[in-house]
């Protein structure tokens, strides 16, 4: 019935529901997942049978949620592009190469990179390593010499600063009525305005909701971001300015990697 329901209000915009390109998932936990049924989904005239992984605006997501098929395919074409820039790197000054490096690599990392909040390190560490071989890069530094000094010369932050730097920024978006609406409504203030004898009714915080599973359940935006936005030291909570909250995000992150 959803699946009619779409066809029908795409020919009512003139647009047209491509089944051939049309893919099935079902999220759900790997020990539940011989509960599903393997019977295929009816797409106009074809049946389509379902998939252990989807892509969708450039990210991967899997059954289980646990992201490794994006983190795989992450890591595979991130190395790719440094193999090619390594080709060119002697043509370039170091400026013009930091340059490609931000552009093709760090802003492939950063890219909704708020969906690895809460995986294990190990998870982390396959992304930290293209941050990693990209700093070795950039510096021209040798293989085996230390990444943390190349990380603070360039001033970067680490996989898990990065992304505590995007669950905040988002958070503060919210707090400020930037961000979309189905955002805002998700975080709820600790502070009540109707009773003010309480102590928290001058809180920054936000409330952190307790969730049953803990594996899954505390990556979700909900938990997540009012988790990394009360972590905050109180002068960066209070800076209003987007720009200036960003520089003193960024500042404080640096401090807890170096």
């Amino acid at each position: 019935m959803c699946v009619k329901s779409v066809a029908c209000w795409t020919r009512s915009n003139r647009l047209q529901l491509n089944a051939d390109k049309t893919e099935f998932i079902s999220f759900v936990p790997p020990r539940r997942r011989h509960q599903l049924s393997d019977e295929p989904l009816p797409v106009g005239n074809l049946n389509i049978e379902p998939v252990i992984s989807v892509r969708d605006l450039g990210m991967y997501l899997d059954t289980d949620m646990l992201m490794d098929t994006h983190i795989t395919q992450l890591v595979y074409t991130s190395f790719g592009i440094l193999r090619q820039i390594r080709c060119i790197r002697c043509s370039l000054p170091r400026s013009s190469l930091a340059t490609l490096i931000t552009a093709f690599i760090l802003s492939k990392v950063d890219y909704c990179n708020v969906v690895l909040s809460g995986l294990p390190n190990r998870d982390l560490e396959r992304v930290q390593s293209v941050i990693n071989a990209a700093a070795h890069l950039t510096t021209g530094a040798r293989k085996y010499d230390h990444v943390m000094p190349l990380l603070k010369d360039l001033h970067w932050l680490r996989v898990p600063e990065r992304i505590t730097y995007k669950l905040c920024v988002l958070v503060h978006n919210c707090l400020h009525g930037t961000a979309p609406r189905y955002l805002q409504d998700i975080i709820q203030p600790v502070a009540v305005t109707s009773r003010c004898r309480l102590r928290s009714t001058f809180s920054s915080s936000f409330v952190v909701p307790v969730m049953r599973r803990t594996t899954i359940g505390d990556r979700a935006f909900a938990v997540a971001g009012p988790r990394a936005w009360n972590s905050l030291p109180q002068f960066v909570i209070d800076c209003s300015s987007p720009g200036t909250f960003r520089k003193y995000l960024k500042t404080y992150l640096f401090s807890l990697s170096f």
